[in-house]
Protein backbone atom coordinates (compact mmCIF):
# COMPACT_ATOMS: atom_id res chain seq x y z
CA UNK A 1 0.00 0.00 0.00
CA UNK A 2 1.54 3.51 -1.39
CA UNK A 3 1.58 5.55 1.53
CA UNK A 4 3.58 8.96 3.30
CA UNK A 5 4.18 8.55 7.24
CA UNK A 6 5.33 11.58 8.69
CA UNK A 7 6.24 10.86 12.40
CA UNK A 8 7.92 13.16 15.45
CA UNK A 9 8.94 15.54 13.03
CA UNK A 10 11.09 18.50 13.89
CA UNK A 11 12.70 20.98 12.13
CA UNK A 12 15.42 24.13 12.55
CA UNK A 13 16.83 26.21 10.69
CA UNK A 14 19.88 27.71 13.18
CA UNK A 15 18.86 27.97 16.02
CA UNK A 16 15.17 28.91 15.21
CA UNK A 17 12.59 26.02 15.47
CA UNK A 18 10.50 25.79 12.25
CA UNK A 19 8.08 22.31 12.96
CA UNK A 20 7.52 20.73 16.10
CA UNK A 21 6.28 16.99 16.52
CA UNK A 22 4.41 16.80 13.26
CA UNK A 23 2.48 13.60 12.81
CA UNK A 24 0.09 12.66 9.81
CA UNK A 25 -0.43 9.53 7.21
CA UNK A 26 -1.40 10.08 3.50
CA UNK A 27 -2.58 7.20 1.95
CA UNK A 28 -3.51 6.58 -2.09
CA UNK A 29 -5.84 8.16 -3.98
CA UNK A 30 -6.06 10.80 -0.19
CA UNK A 31 -5.96 14.67 -0.67
CA UNK A 32 -4.39 16.29 2.23
CA UNK A 33 -4.09 20.06 2.37
CA UNK A 34 -2.08 21.92 5.01
CA UNK A 35 -3.34 25.24 5.75
CA UNK A 36 -2.03 28.15 8.27
CA UNK A 37 -0.74 31.83 8.31
CA UNK A 38 2.59 32.86 6.35
CA UNK A 39 5.59 31.83 7.81
CA UNK A 40 3.76 28.50 9.89
CA UNK A 41 6.37 26.61 8.46
CA UNK A 42 3.86 24.79 5.86
CA UNK A 43 6.48 25.07 2.50
CA UNK A 44 9.15 23.78 4.64
CA UNK A 45 7.29 20.96 5.89
CA UNK A 46 6.39 19.83 2.01
CA UNK A 47 10.13 19.83 1.20
CA UNK A 48 10.66 17.78 3.75
CA UNK A 49 8.51 15.18 2.56
CA UNK A 50 8.86 15.25 -0.51
CA UNK A 51 12.71 14.80 0.05
CA UNK A 52 13.80 18.21 -0.93
CA UNK A 53 15.48 18.81 2.86
CA UNK A 54 16.85 16.29 4.58
CA UNK A 55 15.11 15.23 7.85
CA UNK A 56 16.89 16.33 10.95
CA UNK A 57 14.30 14.62 13.74
CA UNK A 58 11.70 12.50 13.32
CA UNK A 59 10.94 10.09 10.49
CA UNK A 60 9.51 10.56 6.73
CA UNK A 61 8.19 7.24 5.24
CA UNK A 62 7.22 7.08 1.28
CA UNK A 63 6.76 4.50 -0.44
CA UNK A 64 4.68 6.30 -3.40
CA UNK A 65 6.21 4.87 -6.30
CA UNK A 66 6.55 8.11 -8.40
CA UNK A 67 6.49 11.98 -7.25
CA UNK A 68 6.20 15.09 -8.39
CA UNK A 69 6.19 18.36 -7.70
CA UNK A 70 4.55 21.66 -8.59
CA UNK A 71 5.78 25.32 -7.26
CA UNK A 72 4.03 28.16 -6.70
CA UNK A 73 6.47 29.52 -9.51
CA UNK A 74 6.37 27.97 -12.71
CA UNK A 75 10.38 27.34 -12.63
CA UNK A 76 10.64 26.68 -16.01
CA UNK A 77 14.30 26.31 -17.61
CA UNK A 78 14.71 29.74 -19.78
CA UNK A 79 16.62 28.03 -22.62
CA UNK A 80 13.90 25.14 -23.25
CA UNK A 81 10.72 25.82 -25.16
CA UNK A 82 7.42 24.97 -23.91
CA UNK A 83 7.07 21.23 -25.10
CA UNK A 84 10.80 20.47 -24.19
CA UNK A 85 10.35 22.17 -20.27
CA UNK A 86 7.11 19.59 -20.15
CA UNK A 87 8.63 16.71 -21.23
CA UNK A 88 11.98 17.05 -18.80
CA UNK A 89 10.64 14.43 -16.28
CA UNK A 90 10.00 12.10 -19.24
CA UNK A 91 13.26 12.20 -20.34
CA UNK A 92 14.76 11.54 -17.31
CA UNK A 93 12.53 8.46 -16.62
CA UNK A 94 14.27 7.20 -20.51
CA UNK A 95 11.35 7.58 -22.18
CA UNK A 96 12.52 7.76 -25.75
CA UNK A 97 12.60 11.59 -27.06
CA UNK A 98 9.77 11.44 -29.89
CA UNK A 99 7.41 9.45 -27.45
CA UNK A 100 8.30 12.05 -24.63
CA UNK A 101 7.67 14.84 -27.50
CA UNK A 102 4.11 13.34 -28.36
CA UNK A 103 3.28 12.98 -24.25
CA UNK A 104 4.03 16.48 -23.75
CA UNK A 105 2.28 17.94 -26.90
CA UNK A 106 -1.31 16.12 -25.97
CA UNK A 107 -1.11 17.17 -22.42
CA UNK A 108 -0.31 20.74 -23.03
CA UNK A 109 -3.39 20.60 -25.08
CA UNK A 110 -4.90 19.02 -22.38
CA UNK A 111 -4.08 22.41 -20.26
CA UNK A 112 -5.03 24.59 -22.47
CA UNK A 113 -2.10 25.67 -24.47
CA UNK A 114 -2.35 25.99 -28.51
CA UNK A 115 0.13 24.38 -30.78
CA UNK A 116 1.45 27.85 -31.87
CA UNK A 117 2.62 28.09 -28.03
CA UNK A 118 4.91 24.67 -28.19
CA UNK A 119 7.93 26.41 -29.11
CA UNK A 120 7.91 29.54 -27.23
CA UNK A 121 10.45 30.14 -24.49
CA UNK A 122 9.32 31.00 -20.89
CA UNK A 123 10.31 34.71 -21.69
CA UNK A 124 7.40 34.58 -24.31
CA UNK A 125 4.44 33.55 -22.01
CA UNK A 126 2.24 34.95 -19.46
CA UNK A 127 2.48 33.83 -15.65
CA UNK A 128 -0.69 32.11 -16.36
CA UNK A 129 0.62 29.92 -19.13
CA UNK A 130 4.21 29.17 -17.70
CA UNK A 131 1.78 27.68 -14.49
CA UNK A 132 -0.30 25.26 -17.12
CA UNK A 133 3.59 24.45 -18.09
CA UNK A 134 4.39 23.67 -14.95
CA UNK A 135 1.12 21.59 -13.83
CA UNK A 136 1.91 19.94 -17.62
CA UNK A 137 5.28 19.09 -16.52
CA UNK A 138 4.22 17.79 -13.22
CA UNK A 139 1.72 15.64 -14.33
CA UNK A 140 2.83 13.87 -17.56
CA UNK A 141 5.14 11.48 -15.59
CA UNK A 142 1.95 10.54 -14.28
CA UNK A 143 2.77 10.14 -10.21
CA UNK A 144 1.88 8.25 -8.01
CA UNK A 145 1.93 11.37 -5.31
CA UNK A 146 1.91 15.11 -6.47
CA UNK A 147 3.14 17.93 -4.12
CA UNK A 148 1.30 21.33 -4.57
CA UNK A 149 3.24 24.01 -3.29
CA UNK A 150 0.02 27.15 -3.07
CA UNK A 151 0.13 26.43 -6.82
CA UNK A 152 -3.09 28.93 -7.55
CA UNK A 153 -1.78 31.74 -5.33
CA UNK A 154 -1.00 34.22 -8.19
CA UNK A 155 -4.05 32.76 -10.89
CA UNK A 156 -6.97 34.92 -11.83
CA UNK A 157 -10.32 33.30 -10.76
CA UNK A 158 -11.07 31.23 -14.26
CA UNK A 159 -7.47 29.79 -14.55
CA UNK A 160 -7.45 28.72 -10.83
CA UNK A 161 -10.92 26.94 -11.55
CA UNK A 162 -9.67 25.72 -15.03
CA UNK A 163 -6.81 23.61 -13.29
CA UNK A 164 -8.78 22.87 -10.08
CA UNK A 165 -11.42 21.00 -12.64
CA UNK A 166 -8.43 19.01 -13.78
CA UNK A 167 -7.09 17.81 -10.66
CA UNK A 168 -10.71 16.99 -9.48
CA UNK A 169 -11.32 15.06 -12.34
CA UNK A 170 -7.66 13.17 -11.51
CA UNK A 171 -9.30 12.65 -8.19
CA UNK A 172 -12.84 11.37 -9.48
CA UNK A 173 -10.80 8.48 -11.28
CA UNK A 174 -8.38 7.74 -8.26
CA UNK A 175 -5.35 8.68 -10.70
CA UNK A 176 -3.53 10.87 -7.81
CA UNK A 177 -2.66 11.42 -4.57
CA UNK A 178 -1.70 15.13 -3.52
CA UNK A 179 -0.59 17.10 -0.63
CA UNK A 180 -0.78 20.28 -1.09
CA UNK A 181 0.13 23.55 1.08
CA UNK A 182 -1.97 26.63 0.91
CA UNK A 183 -3.45 29.48 3.05
CA UNK A 184 -6.72 29.80 0.90
CA UNK A 185 -9.50 27.95 3.36
CA UNK A 186 -11.83 27.88 0.27
CA UNK A 187 -9.53 26.20 -1.91
CA UNK A 188 -8.69 23.51 0.49
CA UNK A 189 -12.00 22.22 1.35
CA UNK A 190 -12.70 21.93 -2.37
CA UNK A 191 -9.75 19.82 -2.84
CA UNK A 192 -9.15 17.70 -0.13
CA UNK A 193 -10.17 15.05 1.97
CA UNK A 194 -8.29 16.15 4.92
CA UNK A 195 -7.12 19.77 6.18
CA UNK A 196 -4.21 19.92 8.64
CA UNK A 197 -4.33 23.54 10.35
CA UNK A 198 -0.60 24.46 11.01
CA UNK A 199 -0.07 26.84 13.95
CA UNK A 200 2.73 29.21 13.58
CA UNK A 201 6.08 29.73 16.45
CA UNK A 202 7.14 26.96 16.11
CA UNK A 203 4.58 24.83 12.80
CA UNK A 204 2.45 22.54 14.36
CA UNK A 205 -0.68 20.65 13.83
CA UNK A 206 -3.69 21.78 16.40
CA UNK A 207 -6.73 20.83 14.39
CA UNK A 208 -7.93 18.34 11.42
CA UNK A 209 -11.01 18.89 9.53
CA UNK A 210 -12.60 15.98 7.26
CA UNK A 211 -14.99 15.70 4.10
CA UNK A 212 -16.14 13.09 2.80
CA UNK A 213 -18.09 14.25 -0.16
CA UNK A 214 -16.81 13.39 -3.36
CA UNK A 215 -15.22 16.26 -4.70
CA UNK A 216 -17.23 16.28 -8.26
CA UNK A 217 -20.20 17.04 -6.41
CA UNK A 218 -19.02 20.03 -4.12
CA UNK A 219 -20.54 22.95 -5.72
CA UNK A 220 -19.62 26.40 -4.86
CA UNK A 221 -22.48 26.35 -2.65
CA UNK A 222 -20.74 23.65 -0.32
CA UNK A 223 -17.66 25.33 -0.72
CA UNK A 224 -18.89 28.85 0.37
CA UNK A 225 -21.19 27.06 3.53
CA UNK A 226 -18.02 24.98 4.38
CA UNK A 227 -15.86 28.42 4.74
CA UNK A 228 -18.35 30.43 6.15
CA UNK A 229 -18.76 27.08 9.06
CA UNK A 230 -14.99 26.78 9.01
CA UNK A 231 -14.27 30.45 9.70
CA UNK A 232 -16.29 30.53 12.76
CA UNK A 233 -14.18 27.32 14.41
CA UNK A 234 -12.30 29.09 17.72
CA UNK A 235 -9.16 27.31 16.57
CA UNK A 236 -9.39 29.05 13.28
CA UNK A 237 -9.95 32.33 14.56
CA UNK A 238 -7.16 32.25 16.98
CA UNK A 239 -4.64 30.50 14.16
CA UNK A 240 -5.32 33.36 11.54
CA UNK A 241 -6.09 35.93 14.35
CA UNK A 242 -9.69 36.74 12.68
CA UNK A 243 -10.43 38.51 15.55
CA UNK A 244 -11.02 42.61 15.27
CA UNK A 245 -9.95 44.20 17.82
Amino acid sequence: MERLKVSKLNHHFGFTEILNNINFELNKNQILSVVGPSGGGKTTLLHLCAGLLDVEEGTVENSFKSQSFAFQEGRLLPWKNVIDNIALGLLAKGVDKKDAIEQSQEIALKFGLEEDDFDKFPKDLSGGMKQRVSFARALVVKPSLLFLDEPFSALDIGLKKELQTILIDMIDKKEITILFITHDLMEAIRLSDKILLLETDPGHIVKEFDYVLPQKERDDKFVYNETAKILQDEVIINTFELELK
